[in-house]
This record gives C-alpha cells, sequence and structure tokens, in this order.
C-alpha cells in the first residue's frame, strides 16, 4: 500500500511537468522562427554624376536618385539622348538663376518627351548650386528644362500642393565641380532675342554636350532634330521670375 501511495503521489508532479514541457515545445518553436538572419543593411546609393561642356567652361552635376528617382531618370534620359547637345542657356539673370535645356542655337524649341510628376515634396532646397526641373504653371509640366541656383532660393522649395505657385521646384541635383563656371554664365551680358523679351545670353551660352560620367554615347548627336519625341514642350517651361528683377520676365519663367 505503501508503494501504491507513493505512485499516487508522483501523478500530478508527472502531469505538471509533462504540461509545462508541452507548453515549452510552442513558445520555442515560435522563438526559433522569429530567430531570422538579420539582413544586411543597404549599401550606399549610387549618385550619378553628368558633365555639361558648355562654350564658357565645364560643370558637373551630383544627382540624388533617392531622392528625386523620377526627375533623375528622365534628365539622364535627356543626356543619353544627346537631346542637350547644341542647346543654350536661353535664361540668365544673375543673382538668381540660370536655366537652359530646350531652345536650341536659334531659340527654336525642340520636342520633348512627356512631362513627369513633380517632386518638389522631396525634402530638398532650392539653395546655392541646386539643380532643379523647369516647369510651366501646372506642377508637373516639367520635361527637358532645368535651372541652376545662383543663391539660396527658398521661396522656389515647396509649400504644399494647394496650387503651383505653391508647388515649388524640384530639386534633382547639385553642382560639386565647376560652380565658377556657372557664375562666369551668370555674368554674361544679356538681351532680347528671338522669342525672348530679356534675360538672353549675348553671346549665347551653348552646351556643347553632356556626358554621363563613366559612360560613352554610342552615337554622338549632332542635331536633336533627329530625335523627335512624342509631345511639345510647354511653351514656357520655368520657375517664377524674380520679384526684384528688373527686367520683365517671361510668361513662364521662375
Amino acid at each position: 500500500m505503501a508503494g501504491l501511495s507513493l505512485c499516487t503521489n508522483r501523478l500530478p508532479m508527472l502531469k505538471a511537468a509533462l504540461a509545462s514541457l508541452l507548453l515549452a515545445l510552442p513558445a520555442a518553436a515560435l522563438a526559433q522562427q522569429q530567430a531570422k538572419p538579420v539582413a544586411p543593411a543597404p549599401g550606399p546609393v549610387d549618385h550619378p554624376r553628368v558633365v555639361v561642356h558648355t562654350s564658357q567652361g565645364d560643370f558637373t552635376l551630383e544627382l540624388f536618385p533617392e531622392k528625386a528617382p523620377k526627375s533623375v531618370a528622365n534628365f539622364l534620359q535627356y543626356v543619353r539622348d544627346g537631346f542637350y547637345d547644341g542647346t543654350v542657356f536661353h535664361r540668365v539673370v544673375d543673382g538668381y538663376m540660370i536655366q537652359g535645356g530646350l531652345y536650341s542655337r536659334d531659340l527654336t524649341q525642340r520636342r520633348t518627351r512627356a512631362p513627369i510628376a513633380s517632386e518638389a515634396d522631396n525634402g530638398l532646397s532650392n539653395l546655392r548650386g541646386t539643380v532643379s526641373v523647369a516647369r510651366g504653371a501646372d506642377a508637373n509640366s516639367g520635361t527637358s528644362q532645368f535651372f541652376v541656383n545662383l543663391v539660396d532660393n527658398r521661396r522656389l522649395d515647396y509649400v504644399s500642393n494647394q496650387s503651383g505657385l505653391t508647388w515649388g521646384f524640384a530639386v534633382f541635383g547639385k553642382v560639386v565641380q565647376g560652380m565658377d563656371t556657372v557664375d562666369k554664365i551668370a555674368k554674361v551680358p544679356t538681351k532680347a532675342q528671338g522669342p525672348f523679351v530679356g534675360d538672353v545670353p549675348n553671346p549665347l551660352v551653348i552646351i556643347n554636350s553632356a556626358q554621363v560620367v563613366g559612360e560613352e554615347k554610342a552615337v554622338p548627336a549632332a542635331s536633336s532634330s533627329a530625335a523627335k519625341p512624342a509631345t511639345p514642350a510647354p511653351a514656357a517651361a520655368a520657375p517664377p521670375a524674380k520679384k526684384a528683377e528688373k527686367k520683365p520676365a517671361a510668361k513662364t519663367s521662375p
């Protein structure tokens, strides 16, 4: 009877131990599932660079695809297509910005691809040396034109999506070499010429070529007239005119 009593006393203990073991098994399996290998940290983002060769010298742009992927891809495609070769900086306002990327030497517009959506709300500011997408009154009308800020133009930054005025202008890169060339372009005398009532450099500042660093063009484009994309560029794609500027600005300028 004593032996039977001992077995009876141990039975609840055995049941409790077995229950604890069964409860521990799912927890251990869950912990094993959750202990996944740690993903490697993302590597540094590749910032493409573009060298712009002008009649006044060269400058190099570093682009920010992580901040403005559409704007960067759009600009790089125009560069690779040779679109900018032989275009001019048609609008130069010293103390404000230089703008180009659409007009040929005879100040006629080239045909562009479809416009892109604005990325002005990417957190980047229009500071000195940054490059931004030029556009018309519609925030989503940017095509090939771009401008380089000569000073901190924070009034061109994104404020809200209420209208084209508050959308601002999308920064997608900055000048990392040759800012002295940009400043030199800003000092070229300007006059009324072609369809513009002012701010056209005299002599014209020509973009001889633009090249992605590390890439070679298969066929140098002598003229962009060979490539005729789908849509004509809007008559005025630019940031608003500077208030302090005495010269009258084109209807669609910054």
